[in-house]
């Protein structure tokens, strides 16, 4: 066909049935081919048209598809205009979703499509289709189980069509193919045909896993689907007594622990409070009667300020308790006999120097006795050491003249004080 015959076909193509007839043709003047390995893919009441065409049979020139559909008893009717419904139109995809018209199960259809290169179609590639047939089953859209004792119930949902009803609608004879084994067992697995969407597994052993899957099939046309995903579960039986116990003695013990710990924790709170507010370290009882607002009161007194404590005292030393002498003398009657070399009426003068000039006392005997001379010193210093036996040597001393046996009477009259350090003077 020369370019002028193509040229007047391309201007006469409203009436080309009827004057000529116009080959379709490719980029470098061959004709289109049409698509081919035309199929249908499909799972329930989901359809899709799919098809192969070569990729180099179109050059650089773009190819576009379109995809009909029609029943196949109007093909039937010669004398009436065919009507084609188109599904895609000018697609650049090799395939063709017919789910959304919603194709009757049960009836037979007739699909066409074909390849547009550059303005030139190519012939019509025709398939038939008959979903009852030709479409295939799905497995079920949902499995469960429930334990029932030591058995296994499994609930079974039905397949489901593109609008969410069950497949049971168009497939009445559905039924369901269970397979069960224990899940760690090599055995072969068991096998139990269902007609309900309801079973409960029969002669399983307590405690023990097993594992369930499920097949839809239809033998009107030998349809099967695939197994669904395997469930697994455990099954479940009488507890055995010693089982119980154990649970007994752990839950005994699990309180036992928690009950402890509570009481240990507040015991240790409490003692802690306890030595906060009331430590075992008590208040010395000569700072008790500065800080405390009474003798008796444990509770301490804050310093203000201006308090006379505070302006008065600088700091305070705690200093030992003063040694205090005890002074052993004789015996009156042994003082009575003078000793050897001094005269019976000897007398003592004693004198108080002022304090000006000695800081101390002396005692002067008549007769120069040394041991008498010793025994007054030592008394002297006793009395500037200690203002409570300064008091006893008032009423006892003459400034001018004292009488030994006088004042050894007087002094045996007075009660003694122990302490460490013990002087005997002897006159």
């Amino acid at each position: 066909m020369s370019d002028i015959e193509r040229i007047v076909c391309k201007l006469l193509t409203p009436l080309q049935p009827i004057l000529c007839f116009c080959p379709a043709g490719g980029a470098d003047g061959s004709e289109v081919p049409p698509p081919q390995n035309v199929i249908t893919k499909t799972l329930n009441t989901n359809y899709t048209l799919s098809w192969d065409w070569p990729p180099g049979a179109a050059g650089t020139h773009a190819v576009t598809f379109t995809t009909q559909y029609v029943p196949r008893y109007q093909l039937k009717f010669k004398k009436k205009k065919t009507n084609w419904i188109t599904a895609c139109n000018q697609t650049s995809h090799r395939s063709c979703d017919l789910t959304r018209f919603n194709l009757h199960y049960l009836g037979i259809f007739v699909l066409q499509v074909r390849a547009t290169v550059d303005g030139q179609h190519s012939e019509w590639a025709q398939t038939e289709f008959c979903p009852d047939k030709e479409a295939a089953l799905g497995p079920p859209s949902n499995v469960t189980l429930a334990p029932a004792g030591s058995d296994l119930d499994v609930v079974v949902t039905d397949p489901l069509t593109s609008n969410n009803t069950s497949m049971r609608e168009h497939v009445p004879n559905l039924y369901y193919h269970v397979q069960y084994w224990e899940r760690q067992a090599d055995g072969q697995a068991k096998r139990l045909r269902i007609n309900t969407t309801m079973v409960t597994l029969p002669g399983l052993k307590a405690w023990t896993w097993y594992c369930v899957r499920v097949q839809s099939r239809d033998d009107f046309y030998s349809k099967t689907s695939d197994f669904t995903v395997p469930h697994c579960m455990q099954t479940e039986g009488s507890i055995p007594w010693w089982n119980i116990f154990l649970y007994f003695l752990g839950s005994l013990l699990f309180f036992f622990l928690i009950v402890l710990g509570t009481i240990y924790g507040l015991f240790r709170c409490c003692k802690t409070m306890k030595d906060v507010l009331n430590p075992s370290d008590q208040m010395p009882s000569h700072l008790k009667k500065y800080l405390c607002s009474s003798p008796g009161s444990d509770i301490p007194r804050l310093l203000t300020p201006d308090s006379e404590s505070e302006l008065l005292c600088e700091g305070v030393t705690i200093c030992p308790p003063p040694t205090v002498l005890e002074i052993h003398i004789p015996p009156a009657e042994e003082l009575a006999a003078p000793p050897s070399g001094l005269e019976p009426n000897s007398s003592v003068r004693h004198s108080r120097q002022d304090s000006s000039s000695s800081g101390d006392s002396g005692v002067y005997s008549s007769g120069g006795g040394s041991s008498s001379s010793s025994a007054l010193k030592h008394l002297s210093a006793v009395r500037h050491n200690h203002m409570g036996s300064d008091d006893i040597f008032k009423g006892l001393l003459d400034p001018e003249r004292v009488n030994l046996r006088e004042m050894t009477a007087h002094l045996k009259s007075q009660p003694e004080v122990a302490d460490e350090g013990v002087v005997d003077v002897c006159v």
